[in-house]
């Protein structure tokens, strides 16, 4: 069983490694321009991308900039002399990511055409780089932001809406750049990959609008203020669109994306001698039914060879959600998506299951995710846990702690989301 356990740990570390920033970013740069380059970015992966932009840039080149990234995720031998990092707060944004979306945008004023704009943008830039739209409070943006993550809303819905309560997003803040030439780097946790969604797209046209904010509000019965209620119906709060001028000869580039780290992590489980699957890396959904989902393929291995035959490792990404049911729970999308596989399949013999998310933190908790095992309804039952109460009451986090089944990996400085991984059947004797 640690055999099991280890190799899924493995493939977990693998799948982060292929996506973090000294690996995957300096290959994207653009050379120096004639004029000055700027660095303005935002998101988990900020300050280690960053890093990687000044480690490769040539020292006589002029660069400067600021970036904002999550409480804690600065990685300790980042040596930044150049380009300065700043903390605030993911997923409910708070003043000190304001300031530092004031700062951005402010920097962003007053620059040529002969001038660089290095756009480092990675998954939590939504809620990290918040710029309240005129007409809009921080106070009003982190009531909506909590609401939509307790909603079960898909992520492209709810950056469609912090696009339109934001003075930097979707695209507003490629728009301050202008004339000068704006490169994005994108780290993408968002199922699909697209730029326009990603941390809210501020370096990219949006092709949506305050009617779509205004339906997808309604749809998950969200309130907001009387007057950003009705700025968004008479358009006040739209965005730039596609085919405005001034995003003429911008760039975009993915340098990592969930596919690139789940066939990473099918290589390494090649290489140890299994067979790999990845399912797919857009999958979305209520987290404990894809778990249910997974939990019902991997048994069908398991029972009767088809469609894979075991031993074999499913991979799948994307962003699910969590619908918030009950009160005084803990957990993240990982735990809930594993003790809804957990609960499905009910102890079923050599199938062992991870679940976590990439930047090592799931949800709002101190772990990346968990792991599943055959006998983890047993070991809960002895110490009176009852797996289907946890999960009503979204105590995923409990379940797993009590048991000692958590991943717990502190922030990994990069960030495409969701990560699972199902080990059916017994590993060869060589793995572990």
């Amino acid at each position: 069983m640690q055999a099991s356990r280890n190799i899924l740990l493995d493939l977990f570390h693998a799948a982060v490694r292929r996506a973090s920033p000294a690996h995957c970013l300096v290959p994207y740069l653009p050379p120096p321009p004639r004029g000055r380059t700027l660095v303005l970015g935002a998101g988990k992966a900020g300050a280690a991308m960053a890093a990687a932009v000044e480690a490769a840039w040539p020292a006589g080149a002029p660069l400067s900039g600021l970036v904002v990234t999550r409480y804690g995720h600065v990685p300790p031998q980042a040596r930044l002399q150049r380009i300065e990092v700043v903390e605030a707060a993911h997923p409910v944004p708070d003043d000190a990511g304001r300031r530092a979306a004031e700062r951005i945008a402010a920097l962003a004023q007053g620059l040529t055409a002969d001038d660089l704009v290095l756009c480092l943008i990675s998954g939590g830039g939504s809620a990290l780089l918040s710029l309240p739209a005129p007409g809009v409070s921080l106070a009003d943006k982190q009531r909506v932001n909590q609401a939509l993550l307790r909603s079960g809303a898909t992520i492209g819905e709810m950056n469609c809406v912090r696009k339109h309560l934001s003075a930097i997003k979707g695209g507003r803040l490629a728009a301050r750049c202008a004339p000068a030439r704006v490169v994005t780097l994108l780290i993408s946790d968002v199922p699909g990959d697209d730029p326009a969604v990603i941390a809210s797209g501020p370096t990219v046209p949006d092709p949506t609008t305050c009617a779509d904010a205004l339906r997808i509000l309604e749809r998950y019965r969200i309130e907001v203020p009387p007057e950003v209620r009705a700025a968004l119906a008479d358009g006040r709060l739209e965005t730039p669109k596609p085919g405005d001028p001034r995003f003429a000869g911008h760039e975009v580039h993915l340098v990592a994306t969930p596919r690139q780290s789940l066939e990473a992590a099918a290589q390494a489980a090649r290489d140890a001698g299994l067979a790999a699957y990845v399912l797919s890396d857009q999958i979305e959904g209520e987290s404990r039914v894809v778990g249910q989902v997974h939990a019902a393929l991997a048994r069908h291995v398991a029972r009767h060879g088809q469609p894979f035959a075991a031993p074999c490792v499913l991979l799948s990404g994307g962003e699910t959600t969590v619908t918030v049911h009950g009160r005084g729970g803990r957990g993240g999308r990982a735990t809930e998506f594993l003790l809804g596989a957990a609960l499905a399949l009910q102890g079923e013999a050599d199938v062992h299951v991870l679940a976590a998310d990439t930047d090592g933190i799931d949800g709002s908790e101190d772990n990346a995710g968990a792991i599943v095992a055959p006998d983890t309804l047993q070991r809960a039952a002895a110490l009176g846990l009852d797996a289907r109460a946890c999960l009503d009451r979204n105590d995923s986090y409990g379940f797993f702690a009590a048991l000692g089944d958590l991943v717990v990996t502190g922030p990994t400085y990069t960030n495409v989301n969701d990560f699972r991984a199902l080990l059916v059947g017994a590993p060869p004797a060589s793995c572990g």
